[in-house]
């Protein structure tokens, strides 16, 4: 995608940084669920220091020699490793593999944490919570944590994080296993960035403060978002650092932004856009600021790009402490059949 604008089918360098910070490759049966209550009998999960020798290391090497795989490309390797759910589609696997290859092989991964989730019973559990670690009277303590998933048939499962480090980035790969017999195979890969333009969580956390301290509710609620989402390595893992920023902002969101299911209103002279979504977003060494919206044509480029500018315009113009913050705005059209058409201005091109 460049700055002029471009279909959706010409947008390969921009989905490819998508992938990098969203989840990458998903196991049908590992669905992120929200909060909720369970039946905590019918699952456990044990950390590293409550492992045999044996089976803690069994598990850190598969992970090891997932992410070998997946370093030299070998996404062939991987799909014969691989689980019977994750194999009906596998494309996800490897479109996350084709797009972060040379950060993959430039980089050298050590295992962070390994977590064992047995999941008990005869049928798939509907909600499941698997509770980590120590927890304190204040909640979670640092070797904390807490995975959320749902649908998850009964058996053993293995999570192991592997810190991914180049000269480039550092890179949190992480594999969902499950065993079979003595082997565990692939059930889930995901890929999501450990660091953002060379911050990492306690940076952008620092800097939602700052915000928040000068009034900039935006910049603020942002800001924590992207803290948040660098926090942890998956995104239906709780830990410590992402409950305490939980609590800490979960009241900042300012009103007139899209979320919790609901759009938000953006006037444009006589028409009014529907914003779906605004979130950070890193494209290259740039932090910029990502707004959808809703577009009768999202395929028409005549029409989509004049409308994705105007967006721009009138976003940056509504919420001008943007420009202290951000390198660009990505506005994207989306409409009813599924087109996606995105054009990006840099700040200092946004009069």
């Amino acid at each position: 995608m460049d700055k002029e604008g471009a279909p959706a089918n010409g947008e390969r360098r921009q989905n490819g940084l998508n992938l990098q910070r969203q989840i990458l490759a998903i196991a049908v049966t590992l669905t992120v669920l929200a909060l909720g209550s369970s039946s905590l009998s019918a699952q456990s999960c044990q950390i590293s220091s409550d492992l045999d020798e044996a089976t803690q290391s069994a598990i850190a090497t598969a992970g090891q020699r997932y992410f070998d795989m997946a370093s030299k490309g070998d996404a062939a390797a991987l799909r014969r490793n691989a689980n019977a759910s994750l194999l009906a589609d596998f494309s996800g696997i490897e479109a996350a593999v084709k797009d972060n290859q040379q950060e993959l092989a430039e980089a050298k991964a050590t295992v962070k944490s390994v977590f064992l989730l047995t999941a008990e019973g005869t049928t798939p559990l509907p909600r499941a919570e698997f509770y980590c670690g120590v927890f304190g009277g204040n909640g979670q303590t640092p070797g904390s944590a807490v995975f959320y998933l749902s649908n998850l048939p009964p058996g053993k499962y293995a999570v192991v994080v592997l810190e991914a480090s180049s000269p480039k980035a550092k890179t949190n790969f992480s594999v969902i296993l499950q065993q079979s017999g003595p082997d565990w195979k692939l059930a889930g890969l995901y890929l999501k960035p450990a660091q953002v333009s060379g911050h990492d969580s306690a940076w952008f956390a620092a800097r939602a403060r700052e915000y928040k301290g000068k009034g900039q509710a935006h910049n603020a609620w942002w800001f924590y978002q992207e803290a948040s989402s660098l926090a942890s390595p998956v995104t239906f893992m709780s830990t410590m650092a992402t409950d305490r920023l939980y609590d800490e902002f979960q009241t900042s969101q300012p009103a007139d932004l899209p979320g919790g299911g609901k759009s938000a209103d953006l006037v444009v002279g006589n028409i009014t856009y529907k914003l779906i979504a605004i979130f950070p977003e890193a494209v290259g060494d740039d932090l910029d600021l990502i707004v959808k919206y809703e577009s009768a044509d999202a395929a028409n480029s005549n029409l989509a790009y004049p409308a994705n500018v105007a967006v721009i315009k009138a976003l940056v113009t509504k919420y001008p402490e943007v420009r202290e913050a951000f390198a660009g705005v990505v506005a994207r059209a989306q409409d009813n059949s599924g087109h996606d058409y995105g054009t990006l201005l840099a700040m200092k091109d946004i009069k």
